[in-house]
């Protein structure tokens, strides 16, 4: 088994005492700097938390097959973007194996399991949903932007078996524009995860196309603070 590679990463820091994280994971030929760049410019700022570190890691690149094996940041390989194709497991692992050290140093520095949120753009999303609902389950939460699994997903049986033990709950985020990704695509992925037993909301923006927008960047920031909130909220509630 080839060795774990260590993920290039940015992050924007909490300003105070650090006692949760979230993964944001970029979608297919960008970057964790820029999807922090993107974020930035959406809400004209950077989505940053008192508490709440957030990391940007980027995919390395390898051969892309939709792109003819043109080398692309992606999370893992497709044989064609169709819902209806076989997932490339191969991949999957692999990527799986080395965001698991992105978790692991997370809890290194502190933050447990239930602490955490994992999530992605696009193939960030989908790649957010391997590692959190077959690798991860204990982490608090789990977001969707634009995204989608195959309709065979691992996934899938992987929600059915772990019904009755931890499931994060699911924010997905889907543009009715969307050209790259179909609006239709999103909302199977949401409703075939609902069937098999987990907690899921799907939200839709009209209009919107394969992009971030501000009022979902908000949208996802307040349940980012329902599902992570600081510890002197959680000790008041207790």
């Amino acid at each position: 088994m080839a060795a774990v590679q260590k993920l290039k990463k940015c992050a924007v820091s909490q300003t105070g005492k650090h006692t949760a994280s979230v993964i944001f994971l970029h979608g297919s030929g960008d970057t964790g700097q820029g999807l922090r760049a993107w974020v930035r410019d959406v809400l004209a700022q950077d989505m940053a938390f008192e508490h709440i570190r957030v990391i940007y890691p980027t995919a390395p690149a390898r051969p892309y097959t939709p792109m003819h094996g043109a080398l692309s940041h992606v999370w893992f390989d497709r044989y064609k973007i169709s819902r209806d194709c076989p997932e490339h497991l191969e991949s999957i692992e692999e990527m799986c194996s080395h965001l698991g050290a992105v978790v692991q140093d997370e809890i290194r520095a502190g933050v447990p399991m239930h602490r955490m949120i994992i999530g992605g753009f696009s193939m960030g999303g989908a790649m957010a949903l391997h590692l959190s609902c077959r690798y991860h389950q204990d982490v608090a939460g789990v977001f969707a932007l634009s995204s989608f699994l195959n309709k065979d997903s691992v996934v899938y049986p992987a929600v059915e078996d772990a019904v009755g033990r931890h499931l994060p709950e699911l924010l997905q985020c889907h543009g009715t524009a969307d050209e790259l990704v179909s609006h239709a695509w999103g909302e199977e992925t949401s409703t075939l995860l609902k069937k098999a037993g987990m907690a899921t909301s799907f939200h839709s923006f009209p209009g919107l196309n394969h992009q971030l927008c501000r009022p979902e960047l908000e949208l996802l920031r307040a349940w980012i603070l329902k599902k992570l909130p600081s510890e002197s909220i959680s000790i008041a509630k207790s």
